[in-house]
């Protein structure tokens, strides 16, 4: 079976928790001198008010490998929100790739040959840094695995349609998923 990471990029998303302390995430996964790496290099080098990508680190100047941009979502919104982006989010992030490359799912003999762009979601109403790091330590680790393993699969997307769209923010109405 071919390596997954002889594609030009692996894509996956997680969404873990509930509440305001929930987590989600988008990564994109590929290979450095590939499409990634540009996006990568640009998202770095452009800031936009709110939204300042940087290097997902362990620890100062201990960058997790892959090398991962956190990409928040949303702008800092006070300074429990900011911890919760710079610290908790991160560190989660951070151990959820580490996890990632400990479990195998990022062979260890490719991480210095990958990158990764991770948008993640902090809610401005975070309220539990622990409760932060746990989902999105899990979301960054489902994340990958659904980027590696390219889940869901078209099969499984149909069977999860069968009752209608549905996320933590807004379910149809059986009357308006009529038409």
């Amino acid at each position: 079976m071919p390596s997954p990471f002889a594609a030009t990029a692996l894509i996956g998303e997680s969404f873990v928790g509930d509440g305001a302390d929930a987590a989600h995430t988008n990564v994109v996964i590929g290979r450095k001198g590939g499409p990634v790496e540009t996006a990568w290099a640009t998202a770095l080098a452009t800031p936009s008010a709110g939204h300042v990508p940087f290097l997902t680190v362990l620890r100062p100047s201990v960058p997790v490998k892959p090398l991962t941009l956190f990409v928040t979502k949303a702008a800092a919104a006070g300074e429990l929100h900011g911890r919760a982006i710079w610290g908790a989010a991160q560190a989660g992030l951070a151990q959820g790739v580490l996890d990632a490359v400990t479990e195998g799912l990022l062979p260890a003999e490719d991480a210095d040959d990958l990158l990764i762009i991770a948008a993640v979601w902090v809610n401005p109403a975070v309220g539990d840094l622990d409760a932060a790091f746990r989902n999105q330590r899990a979301a960054a680790h489902r994340a990958v695995r659904a980027a590696v393993t390219g889940t869901p699969t078209l099969k499984e997307i149909e069977a999860a349609a069968a009752d209608g769209p549905s996320n933590p923010f807004y379910t149809p109405s059986p009357e308006v998923l009529a038409g």
